[in-house]
């Protein structure tokens, strides 16, 4: 009950829970017992009366202290299997603990003031892979729903298994261009033959074709009705034309033994009707074979997991917009992470919501996070993360939004006080469910390596794509960079092929976590081991590819 509130509105009694179901339930059991007898109050019943007997005959009429202490003692069927000796101890309303002390919020409580607050983190230090696991733990599971074969559909994972409704090709069709024509396995192709029809890659009927004729025919046409097998243009002659000179009359056949079937694309050959033609958990890409495959047998519909939509706040009185005219103050700082984290997410092919800019006051911080959990399903802050008396993040999560921490951080470089949390709320149909929090580092460079190694799986987790996160090489060094011996470094890289065909990984520079620079051109993250001392150029070291590799082969 951290922040109880109760009142009276005319004759009417006003308590407020708490929006956590465990909160709601402990507050509601502690006062429940007493609301008869609050409501008769409230009603408006002469309180001199309805105290006469004094607390003894409330807390009786309530089953409360030790009117009910006494009652208790006498009764000698105790499930719990308590010892029953002098009867003492039966009957107190004793404080039923529903939270283990590791459930408590870590946070710092504000209204304590900057004196009370922590001065080490409560919060234990994470390896990289531990914090990772909690991710595909609590991120919430994918949500399947229908979606329109379209454009649209690029990123998005299959929730079911895909049939063909129909066959492709639905009709026997050439693959060449030439003409169609009647043959047998032992009869000889060879002659000269009446152009009876033609036949266009278009849709309608076709004359039945007879033996001793011929069809002129185009690629991807339908044979006509009656013919076995085409003829390649190239193994044939004209032989003449109609008086007009416009068409063909008579062409004569070079190729002998022409088989039945030749040149032909049977019906359902690339696809039979009714065939899975993609599994559930398969990628729509944007090279267009998974989507072009749908529109081939005619999907209008199919159920994919939803992508979540994420919102991303930056927070602190001294970031400023980065596009605000004029010169910084001193102590201003322009905002350069929230248009960097929108790009990349954007460019993940999941939306993204600017939720703007959260001053350094809790109470505002805690309503722009309650109504940004309104519009998206998982949000991305940076800054305020750290052990300032103003970084209000962890305290907002937990103490305000009811939200779990479930970690605040992590043995990693840069990027240590990254903070993940659930918190529960309900959705548009009023189903409690949760939603997630990252809180990133407020330097540049931190709140980038982490976005892409913590953010990134967690909503590949929600939209069903497998593996989630970054896809890892192997690299080769071309400079000597120096370990750390207490935290895992993730090293901003540009990653080339060279003509040897192996991966090559070079520094951006200087890796302090405050420098915007280390990431230009950088595609990849180095994943330096915890020792002392140094990789030497040559040696070998895995990397997370964030982009494209880059190429020194000479472009075609």
């Amino acid at each position: 009950m951290s922040r109880p509130i109760a009142g009276v509105r005319n004759k009417t009694i006003i308590i407020t829970l708490p929006g956590s179901p465990k909160g709601a339930k402990e507050n509601l059991q502690s006062v429940i017992k007493l609301l008869p007898h609050a409501c008769l109050q409230g009603a408006g019943a002469d309180s001199r009366s309805l105290h006469a007997g004094g607390v003894k005959k409330l807390e009786k009429e309530a089953r409360l202290g030790s009117s009910n202490r006494e009652e208790h003692s006498h009764s000698h069927h105790h499930p719990h299997g308590q010892s029953h000796g002098h009867g003492k101890n039966h009957g107190h309303a004793i404080p039923v603990q529903h939270t283990a002390p590791d459930e408590y919020p870590r946070s710092n409580d504000l209204s304590l003031g900057p004196t009370q607050r922590n001065r080490s983190s409560p919060y234990p230090m994470l390896a990289v892979d531990e914090a990772i696991k909690l991710i595909q733990e609590h991120t919430p599971s994918p949500r399947a729903v229908k979606a329109h074969v379209d454009g649209d559909l690029v990123g998005c994972v299959l929730a079911e298994d895909v049939a063909a409704t129909e066959a492709v090709p639905a009709y026997r069709a050439s693959i060449v261009d030439g003409y169609a024509l009647i043959t047998s396995e032992e009869g000889s192709s060879k002659g000269i033959f009446p152009v009876a029809s033609i036949s266009h890659a278009t849709a309608g009927e076709h004359p039945t074709l007879q033996p001793g004729q011929i069809a002129r025919i185009t690629t991807g046409a339908p044979l006509p009705p009656g013919a076995t097998s085409v003829v390649m243009v190239e193994d044939t002659v004209l032989k003449t034309m109609t008086e007009d000179g416009e068409e063909e009359k008579e062409v004569e056949i070079l190729a002998d033994n022409v088989k039945p079937g030749e040149n032909v694309r049977e019906v359902g050959s690339d696809i039979e009707a009714g065939s899975i033609i993609m599994r559930k958990g398969e990628e729509i890409s944007a090279n267009g074979g998974e989507l072009g495959l749908l529109a081939s047998v005619g999907r209008a519909e199919v159920m994919v997991y939803k992508r979540p939509i994420l919102g991303v706040l930056s927070t602190g009185d001294e970031i400023v917009e980065h596009d605000r005219a004029g010169p910084l103050r001193i102590g201003e700082v322009r905002d350069c992470n929230r248009p960097t984290v929108m790009a990349a997410v954007r460019g993940w092919g999941f939306e993204a919501i600017d939720l703007g800019i959260a001053r350094d006051k809790s109470g505002d911080l805690e309503q722009t996070l309650r109504d940004a959990l309104r519009r998206v399903d998982l949000i991305v802050t940076t800054g305020g993360v750290s052990m300032g008396e103003l970084d209000l993040l962890k305290p907002t999560i937990e103490r305000s939004l009811g939200g779990t921490i479930h970690f605040g951080r992590v043995s990693m470089k840069p990027g240590k006080p990254t903070t993940f949390a659930t918190v529960p709320v309900k959705n548009n149909a009023g189903e409690r469910v949760s939603k997630v929090i990252f809180s990133l580092p407020g330097n540049p460079a931190s709140a980038v390596v982490t976005l892409h190694l913590f953010v990134l799986p967690s909503l590949h987790y929600a939209s069903g794509v497998s593996p989630a996160g970054l896809p890892k090489v192997m690299t080769t060094l071309t400079d000597d960079i120096r370990l750390d011996p207490k935290r895992a470094e993730y090293h901003r890289v540009i990653v080339t092929m060279h003509e040897d065909g192996l991966l090559y990984a070079s520094s951006t520079g200087g890796q302090r976590s405050s420098r915007v620079g280390s990431l230009k051109s950088a595609n990849a993250l180095l994943c330096l081991p915890t020792r002392s001392g140094s990789l030497q150029k040559g040696a070998k070291a895995e990397a997370l590819l964030m982009s494209h590799i880059q190429s020194k082969y000479r472009a075609l």
